[in-house]
């Protein structure tokens, strides 16, 4: 999976097209991911032993097919890899070449 938690993405195609967000989870199994405020449903809950019910905004899961990176430039862009001398594998820009720095990535499932 190409994608990791904290990447600034933006929407490609669907009903959320063109907006940006940050990545919340990697479902690597399914190859789909979670980003932040976008292709959000509503969750009712039932009202449970004096708790009234309410109704939850949620973010669902975009294949990653529908969404794309934003490089420094604040395009979209892919993802590539690029492997050292030493043996080290870095994510790059496709389009610039330049290395992805990496965010905090616990909790990639």
């Amino acid at each position: 999976m190409k994608f990791k938690v904290g990447d600034q993405v933006i929407l490609t195609a669907g009903k959320d097209k063109g907006k940006k967000g940050k990545v919340l989870k990697v479902l690597s199994d399914v190859n789909k991911v979670v980003v932040e405020d976008v292709n959000m449903y509503v969750k009712h809950i039932k009202p449970i032993q004096g708790n009234a019910g309410e109704k939850v905004k949620r973010p669902r899961a975009l294949p990653t097919a529908n969404v794309a990176i934003l490089n420094n430039e604040g395009r979209a862009d892919r993802i590539g890899y690029k492997i050292a001398k030493d043996g080290t594998k870095s994510r790059i820009f496709k389009k610039t070449g330049k290395v992805i720095a990496d965010s905090n990535s616990k909790g990639t499932k």
